[in-house]
């Protein structure tokens, strides 16, 4: 598939401005609100700090992300679940970075045909919020869908 400049800057654009309108969806398994903000966008472009994803992929992304709330909001069944400590960022008069534990959540669905997976990343004390987007899984030699690299904070 050949993406023009023009073709990925309007997806881009029309993406971003849907998202920002944004605030939060109510998910049903989770019982609690779920915040769209700018570390969601942030990780549809970057696949790590000053690490751009791939634009093909950033495309894809982008293409799905309006399906994110409706994912969210209709989500009563868990797909995957991960639980770790890891180093994050937060503010305390400057940036610190501190070891917290972290939740992500998995949830999968089939809307207009395409298989997405979106995730939800929990900072224990914080509020949940949407961290990804993804349009497809992928299978293992034996045709077993694998629903996660491993890291979902870089998938």
């Amino acid at each position: 598939m050949k993406i023009t400049d023009q073709k990925f800057d309007i997806i881009k654009e029309k993406s971003e401005i849907e998202y920002k309108k944004i605030n939060s969806i109510y998910c049903p398994y989770l019982k609690d609100e779920i915040i769209f903000n700018s570390k969601g966008l942030e990780h549809i472009k970057f696949k790590g700090r000053n690490k751009a994803r791939l634009r093909k992929d950033q495309y894809i992304r982008f293409r799905c992300l309006p399906l994110a709330s409706q994912i969210i909001r209709k989500s009563h069944t868990l797909q995957g679940f991960q639980e770790r400590n890891e180093m994050v960022k937060i503010k305390k008069g400057k940036w610190e970075k501190i070891m917290k534990k972290v939740k992500y959540f998995e949830f999968i669905t089939i809307i207009n045909n395409i298989r997405t997976r979106i995730i939800v990343k929990e900072i224990i004390g914080e509020k949940p919020y949407f961290l990804s987007i993804i349009p497809f899984w992928k299978t293992n030699v034996s045709g077993q869908k694998i629903i996660h690299n491993g890291n979902p904070n870089e998938d």
